[in-house]
C-alpha cells in the first residue's frame, strides 16, 4: 500500500502547549486508564477477525485494525502530552495577573470575567482564555486598575482591570 508524501501543514511545527490545571491532568490520566484497558479487547478482536484469512476484502478486519491503530495513537499522544504537561499552580497573590488566575475587566462599559489558562483547555464561551492569545498574553503581568490597548487586526479594545482573584 502506497502513502501519500504531504507537506507539514500550517500547524505542523507549532509544539503543544504543556500548561494543564490539575483537573485537566487527571481527565487525561483517566482517558488514558481507559483506552489502555481497551487496548486488549481491541487486539483480541483484530487477532478473531485475522483467522478468517483474506485480509484484503475482510472489512470488519480493516476497520478493527484501524480502531487499533487509533487507539494507539491516542495513547501515545496522551502519554506525551501528561509527560509533557506543567500543572497550574497560581501563586496566592492576585496583585499581579498570572497563569490560572480569573480576571474581571472593564471594555466599552462592560464588565467581562476571564479565567487564564493554557491553549488545551480555552473555552471562550466560558470566559476561559488561552495565555497565547491576544487578550491573555497582554493581561499577564499587569494589576488591579491598569489599562491596557489591545489591537486586533484594525481594531483598537481598551481593557482596564477591575479584580483579580484566584
Amino acid at each position: 500500500m502506497r502513502t501519500l508524501d504531504r507537506k507539514p501543514g500550517k500547524y505542523g511545527q507549532i509544539k503543544a502547549d504543556p500548561f494543564l490545571t490539575a483537573a485537566k491532568f487527571q481527565e487525561l490520566e483517566r482517558k488514558l486508564d481507559r483506552l489502555r484497558q481497551s487496548q486488549p479487547q481491541a487486539a483480541a478482536e483484530v487477532a478473531r477477525l485475522a483467522e478468517m484469512g483474506d485480509f484484503s476484502e475482510n472489512f470488519a478486519y480493516q476497520h478493527a485494525k484501524g480502531r487499533l491503530r487509533g487507539i494507539n495513537q491516542r495513547i501515545l499522544e496522551i502519554e506525551h502530552q501528561l509527560n509533557q504537561a506543567e500543572v497550574i499552580r497560581p501563586e496566592a497573590q492576585t496583585n499581579t495577573v498570572e497563569l490560572g488566575h480569573t480576571v474581571t475587566v472593564e471594555c466599552e462599559g462592560k464588565q467581562k470575567t476571564y479565567q487564564i489558562l493554557g491553549s488545551t483547555e480555552t473555552d471562550p464561551r466560558r470566559g476561559i482564555i488561552s495565555h497565547n492569545s491576544p487578550i491573555g498574553s497582554a493581561l499577564l503581568g499587569r494589576k488591579v486598575n491598569e489599562t491596557i490597548e489591545i489591537t486586533v487586526g484594525s481594531k483598537k479594545t481598551t481593557y482596564t482591570i477591575l479584580t483579580i482573584s484566584l
